[in-house]
This record gives C-alpha cells, structure tokens and sequence, in this order.
C-alpha cells in the first residue's frame, strides 16, 4: 500500500502544516504551478515526488519538471497534468490521448477547485486536489491524500488548510 499526499497551485508557497501532511506519505505528487523550487526542495527532503510544471512555472521549473508525468503506482495507471480539464470537458491538449489511452486516475490542477469524479465513459478516476497555496481565487487551501494499494484507490481524505 502506498500513502499519497497530492496537491497542486502552491504558488510558491510552503508552511509548516503541508510539510506535515507530506511527512505522513510515502509520496507525494504536485499537480503543476509550483512557483519556486524552494516548494519542491522543501517536499523532496521529506518524500520522493512527482510533478508536473504549470502555466505560471517558469523555464526553470519546467526543465525540472515536465507537462505530463505517466507512471505506475502498484497497478494504477496514472497521469498527471496541469491543464487537463474534467470528465466530459477534457482540455484539447490531453482529449485525443486520454480517449484513445485513457489512464485509471487521471490529475490535473490549474482550476483551484477541489474535485474528485469517476469518468464512466473512459473508466477513470479525475482528482483536482483544489490549490494549497494562497495565491488565487479559491477561499480555502485544500489538498487530497488517498492510498493505492494494488489496483485499488482508496482512503480518499480531503486536507482543508485553513481561508487563504
């Protein structure tokens, strides 16, 4: 079974009570506009991760990290972008692939809207784990954190991190 911490919009920012929430996970994954790689830096010291760069990420960043990140996690197939879209309403960037190959849990971020819905036509998971940072328009920090034990998604939790 692996613990996953997924968050996504720092923005560049980081406290304490993330760093926290990351010491509990056995990885942690960002779905893109990180903002300053002190954020990853800080993640990194605590837990392996996996990201993607966002629209506000810098070429930095985006030599870092790339737009799309496809891997295995146990038996999950899972994909994580920044601009995706949702079930139904897949951004053009990700519609041709996601229908032709789709994935089992499909991430994105970039909406700063916490949202978790099966895709019954395509057969996955969608998370957008809302925005953890405190730049944007969203009222309260939220992040996801979930198991996956084998095939199996499970354990979902939504972390609220107080007002922006």
């Amino acid at each position: 079974m692996t613990k996953i911490l997924l968050l996504s919009d720092t923005h560049s920012y980081m406290d304490d009570t993330i760093l926290k929430y990351a010491k509990q996970a056995d990885e942690i994954w960002h779905a893109g506009d990180i903002g300053d790689l002190l954020v990853t830096d800080a993640l990194t010291k605590l837990k392996p991760l996996k990201g993607v760069h966002g629209n506000i990420d810098n070429h930095v960043i985006q030599k870092e990290f790339p737009e799309h990140n496809r891997f295995i996690c146990e038996d999950v197939d899972v994909w994580i972008t920044h601009i995706g879209g949702y079930p139904g309403r897949y951004d053009r960037r990700v519609r041709e692939s996601i229908q032709s190959n789709p994935p089992k849990l499909f991430i994105c971020g970039h909406s700063h809207i916490l949202k978790v819905m099966n895709d019954t036509k395509l057969g996955l998971l969608h998370m957008n784990p809302g925005a953890c940072g405190k730049h944007g328009l969203h009222r309260v920090r939220t992040m996801l954190r979930f198991t996956i034990d084998g095939e199996k998604i499970d354990n979902l939790e939504v972390i609220e991190l107080g007002k922006r």
